[in-house]
């Protein structure tokens, strides 16, 4: 599979990655390109590596295995409970050379310990981090958090961890010794070292001002200033569409308004509604939140619909749409749906999800993929509106941005903003506050650790 080259900040890593035996985390702002170079390594590197990622749907984008599926590891807090490994699992984490873990700042610390253990445990190397395995691992911490624990869960966190974010997993400060119990190493000595590369090469925005602006919000850094910008560009109505553009999309932060905006515009267009059934084959979880799109479409001529992944059907030619691009159904009907994109029209036809799993092959002694499920659906969402959680990789020339009741998550507004190409583009529900700038404390500290570290 041909993929874009890279940048030469996204080939330095690349060798490091491939030249070495280190373990190194990616990461860097919104669009720098982490995403294209875990797509190159994955279809490049000469090593044994496994994919995977802490949920489906994040597994799916990277053709890879859930963390918890690979390992076979329980659901909830693991701790120090035994690790039940087969003959099978154990056959499968020895072969591997990189373990390469994708939305990184989604794991907390206690999966990152387990993975750790599992892997010694396994190779049966219980004195190395991650039994000799090199751990890569893709992901933004300003962007993505892990899911908070609650209750007695939260109190353990508390108990034996300084934070429940991955890099304060116990692995990395050595704080564990053979037989299991702390040992409060020095970091890098007898825990893993770990090499943080952060592309700061930015692919989506080219205007240095906005760029700065982007910075100050991921940061937490906002001054009156650069909010006053913000507030009077985006304090604007959205123009309606012309020569049959879109409306532009809004960034919700929860579901109950995205629903609604999109279901109230659906239900306003003429015309008959048409729903198009995914074809689920094998295991594929259940739950909207497992599946890569809708199990039900609901689709009518006229609705504004979001393209789920890129165009891999256009053989040799530029692709038609990419994950991401904004679009208006203009005819269903033969088991397609066209759409306008841009004033052309392209067919859409259903595409096919493949979740896989990896499996020792004895003869070759080398991994394999195998599919164990396939989701078969158009990859379409409707469009007036999407949760900013949603929006995470994607991009758009213009938005409207709708923090409600305000931003419930460290990074939200970042993320948001972050979709846009330029300021131009920005137009919000209501003014920035103060309290919609958050940032978690807990990666600041560290990555400043990590910064004064790699100089």
């Amino acid at each position: 599979m041909a993929v874009s080259s890279l940048s030469p900040e996204q080939e330095a890593v690349y060798r490091l990655i491939e030249d070495t035996r280190d373990h190194v985390f990616v990461t860097g702002r919104a669009g720098t390109g982490k995403s294209t170079l875990l797509q190159h390594l994955a279809w490049n590197t000469s090593k044994q590596i496994a994919v995977c990622a802490p949920t489906g749907v994040a597994a799916l984008n990277v053709e890879g295995q859930t963390i918890h599926s690979l390992f076979r590891l329980p659901i909830g807090l693991i701790a120090d409970s035994q690790l039940d490994q087969s003959d099978a699992t154990r056959k499968i984490l020895n072969a591997i050379d990189t373990l390469v873990i994708d939305e990184i700042s989604m794991v907390n610390a206690d999966l990152m310990d387990a993975i750790d253990r599992s892997l010694r445990q396994a190779r049966g190397r219980r004195s190395e981090p991650f039994g000799g395995v090199q751990l890569v691992m893709f992901g933004d911490p300003y962007q993505l958090a892990p899911v908070p624990p609650r209750g007695d869960e939260m109190r353990y966190i508390r108990d034996h961890y300084r934070s429940f974010w991955f890099f304060d997993a116990k692995v990395w400060a050595g704080e564990r010794s053979d037989d299991g119990a702390p040992a409060l190493l020095e970091m890098g000595r007898y825990g893993a070292e770990l090499h943080v590369r952060e592309l700061v090469d930015i692919h989506r925005q080219s205007d240095p001002a906005f760029k700065e602006m982007l910075n100050a919000v991921r940061y937490g850094r906002v001054t009156a200033d650069i909010a006053q910008v913000l507030n009077d560009t985006g304090a604007r109505t959205p123009p309606e569409p012309v020569d049959g553009e879109p409306p532009i999309i809004t960034l919700a932060t929860r579901n109950d308004i995205v629903n609604a905006i999109n279901r109230r515009h659906l239900d306003a267009l003429p015309g008959r509604l048409q729903t198009a059934n995914a074809e689920i084959n094998g295991d594929f979880g259940r739950g909207d939140a497992a599946y890569p799109a809708d199990a039900e479409l609901r689709l009518k001529v006229g609705a504004q619909v979001m393209f789920l992944r890129n165009d891999a059907s256009n053989f040799g030619e530029p692709p038609r749409w990419v994950n991401g691009t904004i679009g208006t159904v203009t005819r269903i009907a033969g088991g397609s749906v066209r759409v306008e994109i841009d004033g052309e029209n392209v067919d859409v036809e259903p595409a096919v999800w493949e979740r896989f799993r990896y499996a020792y092959d004895a003869g070759k002694r080398s991994l394999t993929r195998e599919i164990v499920a396939e989701f078969t659906q158009f990859p379409l969402r409707l469009a007036w509106a999407v949760t900013i959680h949603k929006s995470q990789g994607k991009t758009y020339d213009r938005a409207v941005i709708d923090l409600g009741s305000g931003a419930f998550a460290p990074g939200q507004t970042y993320v948001a903003l972050s979709r846009l190409t330029s300021l131009d583009g920005l137009y919000l529900s209501r003014p920035l506050r103060p309290s919609d700038i958050r940032v978690d404390a807990d990666v600041r500290r560290w990555m400043a650790e990590a910064r004064g570290a790699s100089v």
